[in-house]
């Protein structure tokens, strides 16, 4: 397969097509083919160059592969991770960086031991139901056991919640000073925790799945007891002495996504996404809230930017709780604000695609001292707006490998779906369209799988699509 195959996208705003194609090609000027021929095999690795240092980042690694998933295999979305699991130590410690050219770990100060955001089996996770291996989950699963009893030996404290720095998060400049129990990491060793024990599942491993459902419930219990704030309606950072922080951060919605909130939690958090006073800002969603006294409308790094990742899994989070609708809106009101910064309307500006965006207007952010910020290019992450979120919440499909089916999450008809999406060794192709007829959904397939339709408030259906092509006309569903 050469490297124009990947799955084509269709959707009424080209704009939305092109920054997609765009992306694709991109990223082959950050894809770092290995020299040796021992190493050739593996096909390469998706690195951004750090102060002239190729760098394989943990966190980027993992957020990458969920974009990466789609490329028809032209980029092996486990390549970082599988870097990073090569350099697990005795002790069961992967650190967060790692300088690619000499295979050292990079530490500093603000986080001598290289801690980094415990998501890897959220990663796996979705690696699984995208390419149905289940030989690499039965190989990853004893690294990440021997990397979460590594974090719980060293920083696992006995309120049953962990103590880290906040450097951990990649969150350089956000105002939590104070932090001693960070509410992102906390929330993040409960996803790994609950994607764990779904890999146990995964595999029937009995133990597993109940040691890290185990895990799951606890951290769950402590983060909604002692981070929850009923008048914020919001989960924060706590102190050395287990006192709730005063800052609302971007760090307080990693809970939707670990489904630590229970439903009227929920409603509270969600609500401050649409809250022009909090995290509603034109350009969703602000790093740290409108109405924090350190909140810059230029940005300034983690004191207002809008950054791709945190959107990423804010938007997931939204999913988690059904609320399609909403992380639909957003994701396009992102889109359009990348599009801006791609083409500024300031003739003397030159576009791109970065790091970080501002939050109540269009144009890329600001940090004074640093003029390097926001990263052009920096496809790391900005891929999971162009790419996964085009995919997964614009278009809306969500596909299962290993159970067959393709789920299309759709507000209302309109021109778009997907073309050649491989699927292991299944292409299909899923486009709706209209005809004389009405609306017709049109699809492709080499092997039958199974295809739900569910229309927001209209209608849901589920169907056996089998290998050649077929269509159907909504009105008869």
């Amino acid at each position: 397969m050469n490297k124009r195959d990947f799955p084509k996208i269709h959707f009424y705003d080209q704009d939305f097509v092109d920054i997609y194609n765009k992306t694709w090609n991109w990223i082959s000027d950050y894809w770092i083919e290995p020299k040796s021929s021992s190493e050739k095999a593996s096909g390469g690795y998706f690195v951004y160059p750090e102060d002239g240092v190729s760098v394989i980042n943990q966190f980027d690694s993992i957020f990458s592969s969920f974009f990466l998933v789609y490329s028809n295999r032209n980029y092996p979305a486990n390549q970082n991770l599988d870097y990073l699991y090569s350099r697990q130590e005795k002790t069961g410690a992967i650190r967060w960086k790692y300088d690619l050219k000499k295979g050292k770990p990079i530490v500093d100060k603000t986080n001598p031991e290289g801690i980094g955001m415990p998501l890897f089996a959220w990663a796996e996770f979705n690696l699984y139901h995208k390419s149905g291996n289940k030989k690499r989950v039965k190989e990853v699963i004893p690294v990440l056991q021997k990397y979460i009893e590594w974090i719980d030996a060293n920083f696992k404290k006995p309120n049953g919640l962990y103590a880290v720095p906040v450097a951990a998060s990649g969150m350089f400049n956000s105002p939590r000073d104070k932090c001693v129990y960070p509410v992102d990491f906390n929330a993040a060793m409960a996803i790994n925790a609950t994607h764990m024990a779904a890999l146990g599942d995964i595999l029937n491993d009995k133990d597993i799945s109940f040691q890290y459902k185990k895990m799951y419930f606890s951290l769950k219990t402590r983060i909604n007891s002692m981070m929850w704030d009923q008048k914020t309606g919001f989960y924060h950072d706590l102190d050395k002495e287990e006192k709730i922080l005063p800052q609302k951060t971007i760090a307080g919605f990693w809970p939707l996504l670990a489904e630590i909130p229970n439903a009227d939690k929920a409603d509270l958090l969600i609500s401050h996404l649409t809250n022009p006073k909090t995290f509603g800002t034109d350009h969703p969603f602000p790093s740290l809230s409108v109405d924090s006294p350190d909140f810059k409308e230029s940005g300034e790094g983690y004191r207002g930017s809008v950054f791709p990742a945190m959107n990423f899994m804010v938007i997931k989070g939204l999913e988690k709780y059904q609320r399609f609708d909403l992380a639909r809106e957003c994701s396009i009101r992102h889109l359009y604000y990348i599009l801006e910064g791609l083409t500024p309307n300031d003739p003397k500006l030159k576009g791109d695609i970065y790091e970080a965006y501002l939050p109540t207007k269009e144009g890329k952010a600001n940090l004074r001292g640093k003029p390097n910020f926001p990263r052009p290019r920096y496809l790391v992450t900005a891929g999971l707006s162009t790419i996964a979120l085009m995919i997964e919440n614009v278009i809306g499909l969500l596909i299962s490998l290993p159970r067959k089916t393709v789920d299309w999450i759709i507000p209302n008809l309109e021109v778009m779906g997907i073309e050649n999406l491989s699927l292991k060794r299944n292409l299909i192709t899923i486009l709706s369209n209209k005809s004389t007829r009405g609306w017709e959904i049109q699809m492709e397939s080499e092997k039958l799988y199974y295809f739900t339709i569910n229309i927001l408030d209209q209608k849901k259906k589920t169907l056996p699509i089998p290998s050649g092509k077929c269509s159907m006309l909504i009105d008869k569903l």
